[in-house]
């Protein structure tokens, strides 16, 4: 089945999440399918994206890239989300985009649909398993079928986290490396293999 459709929905300040979704994309696109890579609207005042020259570098570098639409998560089949921790939740840019679902909620439109999520953090301990077990809480709501990495892969064994892929960027000096970016293409791969499979057998 080559119709599986993959929205890639993420925010990034400095970058790192940015990289992970390109990389996520770019494999649910290896796998099959059509694929819609997706920011989240800014929330942030220009002044203080303008005090931070990697977050203002990083808005100029992604201006082309659309903003994602309540369209986007009807549109999919597979949902896959990516943010960086803000005490051990989810941005408040991929929160609002977040609250906005409630007619799809309400009308069932996200029902079934497969869901899995990423991140990144300052430090090691910053919060990366928290924020994305907090992003489940709402696929849940959704009745998304939640697919983690796990330890599917051996590339799992070396990033370590089998809830979703996650890195360190030590306060923005690091950004994602093979490591993190393999682990993330393997995830987003391992959630178009079952995202197919749902898809293929709801269809059956």
């Amino acid at each position: 089945m080559s119709d599986l459709k993959t929205a890639v929905i993420y925010y990034s300040a400095t970058g790192s999440v940015y990289s992970m979704a390109e990389a996520a994309a770019k494999a649910a696109e290896d796998a099959g399918g059509e694929v819609r890579l997706r920011k989240v609207r800014e929330l942030a005042p220009e002044e203080a994206i303008a005090s931070n020259q990697g977050w203002a570098a990083h808005v100029k570098q992604t201006q082309d890239v659309p903003e994602a639409t309540l369209d986007d998560l009807e549109w999919a089949d597979l949902l896959i989300f990516g943010t960086p921790t803000r005490y051990g939740l989810p941005t408040a840019q991929l929160k609002q985009f977040i609250d906005t679902t409630g007619p799809l909620w309400a009308e069932g439109k996200l029902v079934n649909k497969v869901a899995t999520s990423f991140t990144s953090a300052a430090t090691a301990h910053g919060g990366q398993e928290t924020t994305i077990t907090a992003l489940n809480n709402t696929f849940y709501h959704w009745g998304c079928v939640v697919v983690p990495p796990g330890y599917a892969d051996p590339i799992q064994f070396q990033a370590g986290n089998p809830y979703g892929t996650s890195h360190v960027s030590n306060n923005g000096q690091t950004p994602p490396g093979q490591l993190e970016l393999d682990a993330v293409s393997f995830q987003a791969r391992r959630a178009v293999h079952i995202a197919r499979a749902l898809k293929t057998g709801l269809a059956a």
